[in-house]
């Protein structure tokens, strides 16, 4: 069975902790024998104190991969409890039948005839007045020993389940970032494919109204459709371009508008000379430009649109202003399904570090578009 990352991460963690575990005690015994005249360490002593560890790395590896993914993986919380509950009865069970030695308690040989400090000779050692034969001790031994044993117990299958939990939440977050990017990523693809339909086929009807009025004019325009049709299928899938092709598609929009119309519309493009490479996504302005010639252009009077691009300080500055003329089905006017598919790409795309203003005055209709700009990957 493949171990993934996350398994990996979190039995380092365990190791690291376990290997703490045993180090501590060779520490302790080193630290004590400095005050003697010939420090040594007491590998007897401290195999004693090991040899209490193997009951709890025995119930650590129950609980860690037997009852802890019942109640973190499976949900099954009564089975985790009961189990638990029968594995803690049986370790208190267990140490108050065998109470552990304390480390630092060393075993004494009873004295040899003959040569027992200052006692007599041949004085037979007495046992402790504590002393009680094994036919008279009661079945469970409960000291503070045994105390302190059942709170190590405890606080170790609570820093496993805490461990566990802290990982499976990282790896829970990991997986719904990356649904939510999936996510982003379909609403987004989503609301180009309906800007994409509704661009084409108002440009098609351009070039169709211009092909008998004027066929090198229609030829050109074909041209810059093919400019416009290569944007789109080839920029239009990336979540960035640099702003300087986006505003080439603008210019190239515009001009193949301009050759519909006569000088009674006054049409301006006002934008600088190399901007710097700083990305923006593809297909974000186009809306508000073509709403701008769909409800801003009139043949019987004078009319205008009057676009602007600036950048200052790594944030774009985007206007669009236009005269209104009378449309009873106008898409500004209701705000339109356009204008919904953009402010929702907005949200999802900036959140709130965006600014969308929306003008609509007795007789012209501004646009306002602040955002961010994002460095280009090299």
């Amino acid at each position: 069975m493949k171990i993934t990352k996350r398994e990996w991460k979190e039995n380092l963690v365990y190791l690291v902790l376990w290997l703490i575990l045993f180090i501590a005690p060779v520490i302790t015994v080193y630290v004590r024998s400095l005050s003697m005249d010939h420090p040594t360490i007491e590998w007897q002593e401290l195999k004693g104190v090991w040899s209490l560890y193997v009951v709890y790395i025995i119930a650590f590896v129950i609980h860690n991969f037997i009852l802890a993914p019942m109640l973190i993986y499976r949900r099954r919380k009564i089975l985790y409890f009961s189990t638990v509950s029968l594995l803690f009865v049986a370790f208190v069970v267990y140490q108050c039948q065998s109470p552990p030695k304390r480390l630092g308690e060393r075993h004494r040989e009873p004295p040899r005839i003959g040569m027992v400090d200052d006692r007599p000779p041949f004085e037979v050692p007495q046992p402790p007045i504590n002393h009680v034969p094994p036919k008279d001790r009661p079945p469970m031994h409960i000291g503070l020993e045994n105390v302190f044993a059942i709170i190590v117990f405890m606080l170790m299958l609570g820093m496993n389940l805490g461990i566990k939990l802290y990982f499976k939440m990282e790896e829970d977050e990991k997986e719904m970032q990356q649904i939510e990017k999936r996510s982003l990523q379909q609403q987004l693809a989503y609301l180009k494919y309906q800007i994409n339909p509704h661009f084409f086929m108002n440009t098609l009807n351009n070039i169709h109204a211009l092909v008998d009025i004027d066929q090198e004019k229609a030829k050109n325009t074909i041209l810059i459709l093919s400019k416009i049709m290569r944007h789109v299928l080839y920029e239009g899938d990336k979540s960035l371009i640099p702003v300087q092709r986006e505003v080439d598609f603008i210019d190239n929009y515009v001009q193949l508008m301009k050759i519909r119309y006569t000088d009674k519309v006054a049409i301006r493009v006002e934008h600088p000379k190399g901007l710097p490479e700083m990305g923006i996504p593809p297909l974000l302005l186009i809306t508000f430009v073509e709403n701008a010639f769909k409800h801003g252009v009139s043949y019987q009077q004078q009319s205008f649109i009057n676009i602007k691009v600036s950048v200052d300080n790594s944030r774009m500055k985007f206007t669009c202003s236009n005269s209104k003329t009378d449309h009873p089905n106008s898409e500004v006017k209701q705000g339109g399904v356009g204008l919904a598919n953009i402010r929702q790409r907005l949200n999802l795309l900036y959140g709130d570090n965006y600014t969308l203003d929306l003008e609509d005055g007795p007789d012209t209709y501004e646009v306002l578009l602040l955002l961010p700009l994002t460095p280009l990957r090299s």
